[in-house]
C-alpha cells in the first residue's frame, strides 16, 4: 500500500531537541543570516507561477477561470516546495551526523516525492504545464543549507526546512482543500494535509528553538 495513502495509521515517531550550537564562525553567521532571509522570503510568498501578459485592456476574466489559474499556482507553489524538501532532505543525509535529524530527512524524500509524482500525474491530465526546479527563495534557503556544518546545520535544517516550509506548505494544501476548484486536485490536497502536519509534529519536535 501506498504510505502517503495510510498517513494516519503511521505512529509519529518523537525526536529529541538538538543540542546547543557552539560559538559561530564568520562564514556560519553570514550562511544563516542568508537562510533567514531565504526563510522571510519564502513564508512572504513567491512571485505568481502563471503570470499574465500583453498590453492593452482586458476583460475581466470570469470566477471559474479566476479559481482555474489559483489551482496552477498553488499547483506550481506545492511542486517548489516538493522538490525543496527533497532537495534540502538529500543535503541532509549528505552533512548531518545526528541520526533522528537523517530520519527526517529520508522521509522527506521519500514523502515528498511520492507527493510530487502524484501532484504531477494530476497536472499531465489536465495539461498543465508544471515547473521542473525550485524557485529563487527554496534555491537560496539550499546554498544556505550548503556553507553550514554539524549542529548548526541540523538546527537551520530542521527550523528553516522542517519547521517553516512545512508551515507554509500546510497553509498551500489548506487553501487547495478549501478553496481549489479542480475536484481531484482538492481530493490530493485532503489526502496530503494530514501527512504534512505529521512532518511538521515531527520537525517541532525536534526544533530546540524555542525552549
Amino acid at each position: 500500500m501506498n504510505p502517503m495513502l495510510c498517513s494516519s495509521s503511521r505512529r509519529v515517531p518523537r525526536f529529541r531537541g538538538i543540542g546547543k550550537d557552539p560559538k559561530p564562525s564568520a562564514l556560519e553567521r553570514t550562511a544563516r543570516w542568508l537562510v533567514v532571509m531565504a526563510s522571510l522570503a519564502s513564508a512572504a510568498g513567491g512571485s505568481p507561477a502563471f503570470a499574465q501578459t500583453g498590453t492593452g485592456a482586458a476583460t475581466a476574466p470570469s470566477s471559474a477561470a479566476v479559481r482555474a489559474s489559483e489551482d496552477k499556482s498553488l499547483m506550481a507553489d506545492l511542486v517548489h516546495a516538493n522538490l525543496a524538501e527533497i532537495e534540502t532532505g538529500r543535503l541532509a543525509l549528505e552533512k548531518t551526523q545526528n541520526p533522528q535529524v537523517r530520519k527526517f530527512a529520508q522521509l522527506m524524500i521519500d514523502d515528498h516525492n511520492t507527493a510530487l509524482n502524484e501532484l504531477r500525474l494530476i497536472a499531465a491530465n489536465k495539461n498543465i504545464a508544471l515547473p521542473e526546479s525550485t524557485d529563487l527563495q527554496h534555491k537560496a534557503l539550499a546554498t544556505a543549507l550548503k556553507l553550514l556544518s554539524g549542529d548548526t546545520f541540523d538546527r537551520q535544517y530542521i527550523a528553516r526546512s522542517g519547521v517553516n516550509d512545512h508551515e507554509r506548505t500546510l497553509q498551500l494544501l489548506e487553501k487547495a482543500q478549501n478553496e481549489g476548484r479542480d475536484m481531484e486536485f482538492k481530493a490530493y490536497a485532503s489526502k496530503m494535509v494530514p501527512i504534512v502536519r505529521e512532518h511538521l509534529t515531527m520537525a517541532r519536535q525536534l526544533d530546540n528553538r524555542k525552549k
